[in-house]
């Protein structure tokens, strides 16, 4: 049996225990935390492309219903099949009209990215799946072929093996330049932060993105002492003689800020700021909030803890995922009250998939006033639907933040619309 059945059997095995552990009243609760079916996920997904949600932003319906009408189960392989069919299609298009019309090649790429990204989405648990994330990453170093200024692809030695990270200084810079670390979430990657993070560039801060620890092209899997490799990306910063050593911050988006939360105390001393949106810190990492909060989650599209599990080492059922959770907890590790950098902590009062105690708990531990942005309506990372969609917030919220904290003047009104 794959690792993928076995992933699914656990799951369905985890709602059958809540519906024993908790009587006959626990049928509905059950039904309530499975995982959507295939054709339900069809129709979510394609709805949320039509509305800028996540995880289909930037992505066209259209391409989305063409991909759809060769997926009929769910499984990983004819998923990403035949999203890569999908994304084929503009790749080619856009290599043939490079040297003729590169504009339109370029938004090809793009397009061709963020399909073949949706592709491998949330993980790459299947060889079509991984096959997919080769090819999203591909695609996104073609379009990133156009930035201007350059994106620098480094490598990092750590451990025998390396961090790869992509690296952008702001354009006609002079002087030490501050920085900004930029860490993905579960399922979103270190492309899609460097091209969220171009928009910092007008403000005179370079950034460093790389993928968290279980996550993408990252060298080693999360555990409770894998920040050492975000040490190193520190390390690698400061040996960087662009860099001003004094002035670079951290960003984190979900499990990138839980890793941001407890980097703002073990490395308190050589981050000048740190903004985290949604950090998991403690209840989080309970069994309760795992079965009654995460399994099934509606508010993520779908696999969630399957994408959970897929971040650790040799953990492949729910009371795996469960014993490793709770040695992930910063209340067991001790760090949730130790000393911190400024922080900046972004949440939404109706997340369902970090709870907002999480933030509450971390605003009140320290040493250090924190500033917050909650949105009372707004779920995960704090996002509300047409109101507070992720690039206002960013743009809005985030990057003045970083800006003010690194000791660098607000960006000029002519200049905010400004970016890749």
């Amino acid at each position: 049996m794959s690792k993928v059945h076995v992933l699914t059997r656990n799951i369905l095995c985890a709602a059958t225990l809540c519906v024993v552990s908790l009587g006959g009243s626990a049928v509905a609760f059950a039904q309530e935390r499975q995982e959507r079916t295939i054709e339900e996920i069809k129709v979510e997904a394609v709805k949320r492309a039509e509305n800028g949600m996540y995880p289909m932003i930037g992505l066209d319906p259209a391409d989305v219903t063409e991909a759809f009408k060769y997926v009929q189960t769910r499984d990983k392989d004819e998923w990403a099949a035949a999203f890569m069919r999908v994304g084929d299609k503009y790749m080619a298009e856009g290599q043939s009209l490079l040297q003729s019309d590169p504009a339109k090649a370029n938004a090809d790429f793009i397009r061709a990215w963020k399909i073949y990204s949706f592709g491998r989405w949330p993980i790459p648990s299947s060889p079509k799946k991984q096959e997919a994330y080769g090819k999203a990453i591909a695609a996104f170093l073609a379009h990133a072929k156009f930035y201007d200024p350059t994106l620098e692809v480094v490598h990092i030695p750590f451990e025998g093996k390396e961090i790869i990270g992509y690296l952008r200084f702001p354009k006609n810079a002079s002087g030490p330049i501050p920085m900004v670390i930029a860490v993905n979430g579960l399922d979103s990657r270190k492309e899609d932060l460097t091209e969220s993070f171009g928009a910092i560039l007008p403000y005179g801060i370079g950034y460093l993105a790389v993928d968290g620890p279980g996550t993408g092209q990252c060298p080693i899997k999360a555990s409770p002492t894998a920040d050492r490799m975000l040490s190193k990306v520190i390390d690698y910063l400061q040996s960087r003689p662009e860099v001003d050593k004094n002035r670079i911050a951290f960003h984190g988006v979900s499990w990138g800020a839980y890793w941001g939360t407890k980097m703002a105390v073990v490395e308190r001393d050589r981050l000048k700021a740190v903004s985290v949106q949604s950090p998991p810190t403690d209840l989080f990492f309970t069994r309760k909030f795992l079965t009654e909060s995460l399994l099934g989650n509606r508010e993520y599209l779908f696999d969630q803890i399957p994408a959970l599990m897929g971040i650790f080492d040799n953990v492949n059922t729910t009371d795996e995922i469960a014993a490793m959770f709770e040695k992930m907890s910063l209340v067991k590790q001790g760090i949730l009250g130790k000393p911190t950098t400024p922080m900046l902590i972004i949440g939404g009062v109706k997340d369902t998939q970090v709870p907002i105690s999480d933030i509450y708990e971390l605003l009140s531990a320290g040493d250090v006033p924190k500033e917050a942005w909650i949105n009372p309506s707004g779920g995960h990372l704090g996002r509300q639907v047409h109101v507070w969609p992720d690039p206002r917030i960013f743009k809005e919220i985030l990057l003045p933040w970083l800006a003010h904290h690194l000791d660098v003047p607000p960006l000029p009104e002519s200049e905010k619309k400004s970016g890749d």
